[in-house]
């Protein structure tokens, strides 16, 4: 009876004893992130409703899985000049064209400029996660930027479905760019001077 039982269980137990035990996996390195013109990554167009997820493809996903204490210097600049462009197309392109336009028009371009406010604040709220990762204290910033963010989040979907549109126009296009050589050109002069880590993530001086 024994020596059956043993024939029974010792398979089992050779089974057991050669399956590998998982690993639990370590966040690797973060890749580059690379420098996008505005019009190469914005998300106004088409329609409402589905800007976190979009926002999320510009300025999260590529660090998903990745250790974020990882991100080297010139990403993390250029997601702050990336941040930036977004802003200035909400100030120098949508609110002009808004105020210029009227009905559908300028429902479609208050819609867009929403998504826009949304990619902005993702990109704003990565950053400040980065930086708290590197060992800033980041944390009273970002939780008032995530209010704006939710809030902006909330505004697109009760707009599901409806039309989106665009600004168009060189105001922003070309500012992310511009942003990281101006940053170039302020260390190559050798700048010295001491800023905030709001300040390093590219203060946003929208009010919602």
């Amino acid at each position: 009876m024994l020596f059956k039982y043993l024939f029974s269980v010792l398979p089992l137990l050779a089974f057991v004893a050669a399956t590998p035990t998982p690993v639990k996996r370590q966040a690797g390195r973060c890749p580059t992130f690379a420098l996008q013109d505005y019009a190469a990554f914005q998300i106004s167009d088409g329609v409402a409703g589905n800007a976190e997820a979009e926002a999320n493809a510009v300025f999260v996903d590529p660090f998903a899985g990745c250790d974020l204490a990882t991100v080297d210097a010139d990403s993390l600049d250029n997601m702050k000049a990336m941040r930036e462009a977004a802003e200035d197309a909400e100030t120098e392109l949508f609110n002009p064209q808004i105020d210029a336009a009227d009905g559908a028009a300028a429902d479609s371009l208050q819609i867009g400029k929403i998504k826009n406010k949304v990619l902005k604040l993702t990109g704003f709220n990565q950053v400040l996660r980065i930086q708290a990762a590197q060992g800033e204290d980041t944390a009273d910033k970002l939780a008032e930027e995530q209010t704006k963010l939710d809030k902006n989040i909330a505004t697109d979907e009760a707009s599901a479905g409806e039309a989106s549109t665009a600004a168009v126009g060189g105001g922003g296009a070309n500012a992310a760019a511009a942003a990281v050589a101006d940053a170039a050109d302020d260390d190559e002069a050798g700048s010295a001077a001491t800023v905030s880590s709001s300040a390093n993530a590219g203060t946003c001086t929208c009010a919602n």
